[in-house]
């Protein structure tokens, strides 16, 4: 608190000696922008909303001459505006320039001031900054005038508690140095009068931070006589939201009404006088970029070249040029048209200001557009004429809401856009800046049925309407209230409906619905055998029932919807079939008498299959099959066939193996007696044992001989008896139902 007095002290001493001093010589002002008339300002005429928070806005007006005109927006904005803006002079003229106000960051508009102080300073900050400035300082009875040496900070200890204190010295014309603590009590007034111009030029800028945020867009149109303008951009805007009141009628045999409405917010600053307002259900890819913010780039310091001696030279001379320069546009055209980019533009209907563009350029000389491609869905429409709504009657008595309004016409054209959907409102719309309001969307009679929900995870039943979207428009998501007997009966929330598609909305609890769920579980023998390609597949059954019992306690009768959940693996055997179903329940409509119960009874089966491989089955799961009478005595003797045909098929590959088994083992062990005789060179058993080993040799050799002959008799055997197996195998194709 100590330190803020003292910046406000010092600050009005500052304020003080600049006025006591002659003011600057006034800068003379630009005499071509004096005679410039103020922009007029250019209104908007048309407005689409989108879901993602973004809005496409279109200026369209009269232009006379040279002439500029003006857009006003909030620096939040500019960034959205500056990276979509599309301006078109669609008379004989062009635009020659657009120029808003830039602002550059307070930390930069600092660095262009001789007082080296930060966006936040204190005072001792202040201060020192000020060093070598001449100063007049009055602490008390005490005073000095001089330059400012230094500022310190220093802590002083009284008894338990350190406080600090801040000093500032000051050296005097005679060269003394004086001492002064900064105290509330201290003044210290700046003689400069150019430092003073500084310190009043960093407190402007610090207070610009505060001034109302207003970026004003100038833009510049050249030619002669009257002329078409047209603007558009997008710009961030709140999220249209929707909300729908579905009128229940007296009368069973009339329609209920769906009334819908959407909540838009103009918060862009400017007034939506008499627009045109389209609200797109969807949200296409859009971001945000700081593209209307100044950067500013870090460059590397390069010191100074120092002095050197240049010889003269010689350098050779051209022979072929790679990069022949290129051709001149063709006579007659500007630049645009010769790359292809001539503008095309047609009006559509007069005194509306809207036109179409084609090739996104405009027409007159090059120049004339600024900003890039037209964004927003078929902005060229037209819009039809409203009608006026029909008044209900004023009387007391109790009347049909919903068949006095039938006969409304619908608020809004819908049009489908690919993947979005648009409202086009048919009455032009006027929205205060900061204000919000509720425009009409739909107003039709759609398909309804007032039935009860009842779903597993409910704990009650729920009074609910089956929508069918018979309004020709998609419904956007959003908050519906339901009006029965001509009052409230509840409210509920829906997603996207698309024309034509149906719906529960549950908008309340039904207290006269009770229902009781009980489930029967079973699990059935084999109800199918199949052998395929050598695969034994038996199929078993697990059924369960499900009976659902309704008491309506109510002494009007009920239409209830079961949702019974849909489960992967289990299909429906009941002879009574769902309504409809979706991904996660079978929906069942079942009437109850007032004062009734019914019952539903659904039945499921899951089937679950056995696979045994056929080639490898036993004699005991052969018995067990028979056993259960799963498989016939005929299939019996086939696959008792196919295992001995596998176990003979088994013995030749068995004599295969010890055949080949035996043949590693004589390799091995005559490896072994060659080793053993290359060991003997030069001892006395030498003879004798090399006779001996060379005999053991032969023997096996001869061994070997014999067992090769014997496998190459074994292998066609075996190859034979494979080939007979998988034939019986392949042979056996059977699909019995038990």
């Amino acid at each position: 608190m100590r330190h803020l007095i003292i910046v406000l002290v010092l600050f009005a001493a500052v304020s003080i000696s600049a006025q006591t001093k002659a003011a600057p010589p006034k800068v003379a002002a630009n005499p071509i922008a004096e005679a410039k008339a103020p922009a007029d300002r250019l209104p908007v005429k048309r407005v689409v909303l989108y879901k993602n928070g973004v809005g496409y806005f279109e200026h369209t007006g009269q232009v006379h001459g040279t002439q500029e005109l003006s857009i006003d927006f909030t620096s939040g904005q500019l960034n959205d505006v500056i990276k979509s803006l599309t301006v078109l002079d669609l008379g004989q003229g062009k635009i020659s320039g657009v120029r808003y106000n830039s602002t550059a960051p307070l930390s930069e508009r600092l660095k262009g001031l001789r007082l080296p102080v930060g966006e936040e300073t204190t005072l001792s900050g202040f201060l020192a900054a000020l060093r070598g400035a001449r100063v007049e300082i009055r602490s008390g009875a005490a005073s000095a005038t001089g330059r400012l040496l230094s500022v310190d900070e220093r802590d002083i200890k009284k008894g338990e508690f350190t406080t600090t204190v801040t000093e500032a010295s000051v050296v005097s014309d005679s060269g003394e140095v004086r001492l002064f603590e900064v105290t509330p009590s201290t003044s210290i007034r700046i003689v400069e009068h150019d430092l003073n111009m500084e310190v009043g030029k960093y407190m402007g800028l610090v207070s610009s931070t505060r001034e109302r945020d207003v970026r004003r867009m100038i833009i510049s149109a050249e030619g002669t006589g009257d002329r078409p303008l047209f603007v558009s951009y997008i710009s961030e805007v709140p999220i249209w939201k929707s909300t729908y009141r579905i009128v229940l009628p007296t009368d069973p045999k009339a329609k209920p009404l769906l009334q819908g409405w959407a909540i838009v917010d103009n918060t862009v600053g400017e007034d939506w006088k008499d627009v045109q307002l389209s609200l797109v259900a969807g949200a296409p890819q859009s971001f945000i970029q700081q593209i209307a913010q100044p950067y500013y780039s870090r460059r590397p310091s390069v010191a100074m070249p120092q002095a050197f001696q240049l010889s003269p030279q010689t350098h050779e001379e051209t022979i072929e040029s790679a990069n022949a320069p290129p051709p001149p546009p063709a006579a007659g055209l500007t630049d645009y048209e010769s790359r292809g980019l001539a503008s095309k533009t047609e009006r559509l209907g007069s005194g509306g200001g809207v036109y179409r563009v084609g090739g996104g350029v405009g027409s007159g000389v090059g120049g004339g557009v600024i900003g890039g491609a037209i964004s927003g869905p078929k902005q060229f429409d037209r819009l039809q004429t409203m009608s006026k709504l029909n008044r209900p009657p004023s009387t007391t008595e109790s009347v049909d809401v919903a068949a006095q309004a039938s006969a409304v016409e619908s608020e809004a054209e819908g049009k489908d856009l690919g993947d979005l959907f648009e409202y086009n409102l048919k009455q032009r719309v006027t929205i205060g800046k900061n204000q919000s309001a509720l425009v009409p969307i739909v107003h039709a009679n759609i398909e309804a049925d007032k039935v009860s929900l009842w779903n597993p995870s409910y704990p009650r039943a729920l009074r609910a309407v089956w929508v069918n979207n018979t309004s020709g428009l998609s419904l956007d998501a959003g908050t519906f209230n339901i009006l029965e007997d001509n009052t409230f009966a509840g409210e509920g929330l829906l997603d996207v409906i698309k024309p034509g598609e149906k719906r529960l909305l549950s908008y309340a609890v039904d207290q006269g619905i009770h229902i009781d769920a009980q489930s029967k579980y079973s699990s059935e023998r084999v109800t199918r055998v199949r052998i395929v390609h050598g695969v034994l597949t038996q199929t078993r059954g697990q059924r369960e029932k499900r009976t659902y019992t309704i008491r309506n306690a109510d002494a009007k009768p009920r239409n209830v919807v079961i949702e019974h959940p849909v489960r992967a693996g289990w299909k429906l055997m009941s002879e009574v079939k769902p309504l409809e179903s979706t991904a996660s329940y079978h929906r069942f409509r079942i009437p109850v008498e007032a004062n009734k119960t019914s019952e539903l009874l659904v039945e499921e089966l899951r089937p679950t299959d056995t696979t045994i491989q056929v080639s490898n089955i036993s004699d005991e799961e052969v018995t067990l099959l028979l056993r259960q009478q799963t498989i016939s005595p005929e299939l019996e003797k086939t696959l008792r066939a196919i295992i001995a045909q596998r176990s003979e098929m088994s013995g030749f590959e068995m004599q295969i193996q010890n055949r080949r088994r035996e043949t590693n083992d004589i390799s091995q062990d005559q490896q072994r007696l060659r080793e053993n005789m290359k060991a003997l060179k030069g001892t006395a058993e030498e003879k004798a044992l090399t006779q001996r080993y060379a005999s053991q040799l032969n023997q096996q050799e001869d061994r070997l001989a014999t067992v090769r002959k014997e496998i190459e008799t074994l292998e066609p055997q075996r190859d034979k008896s494979q080939e007979k197996l998988s034939q019986m195998i392949e042979d056996i194709s059977m699909d019995v139902t038990m």
